[in-house]
């Protein structure tokens, strides 16, 4: 049988790519979830049941209230992983989730562009200015 992982942003919540996260689950009922952070019973049962790998993320403090505020780190977080035993590397994203290193094959859902996408990062901070207001400036 096939080994395969399912990467997903972040396990906080029941929205829309949690709910094609499901159908993943679904189609590949064995297959281990790798995420940046979970926060345990905020996704349903279906999704639960799966072993479900975190990040460094998980560990930082209040990461399950602030997580949003790491952003400059989720690049380097999903790299992390290594995935060399998997046959087959499902990613559903809107933020870094389709970013994983892989060496299997690799398929990526992009479920949503995210919203805060449109800000930049300057220096260590995100920047409130739209990156395309910075870019006309430049």
């Amino acid at each position: 049988m096939a080994r395969v992982a399912i990467a997903h942003d972040w396990l906080t919540g029941m929205r829309g790519g949690e709910k094609c996260l499901e159908v993943f689950c679904r189609l590949f009922p064995h297959a281990d979830i790798y995420t940046l952070l979970h926060i345990p019973g905020s996704v349903s049962p279906e999704i639960e049941q799966h072993r479900i790998y975190t990040s460094f993320i998980q560990k930082l403090p209040a990461a399950h209230k602030i997580y949003r505020h790491y952003l400059p780190l989720f690049p380097h977080a999903i790299e992390s992983f290594k995935l060399t035993d998997y046959d087959l590397v499902i990613s559903s994203s809107h933020c870094v989730a389709k970013g994983i290193r892989r060496r299997p094959a690799h398929i990526t859902s992009v479920v949503a562009m995210r919203r805060y996408g449109m800000y930049g990062i300057c220096g260590n901070r995100i920047s409130l200015v739209p990156c395309r207001f910075l870019n006309a400036r430049l």
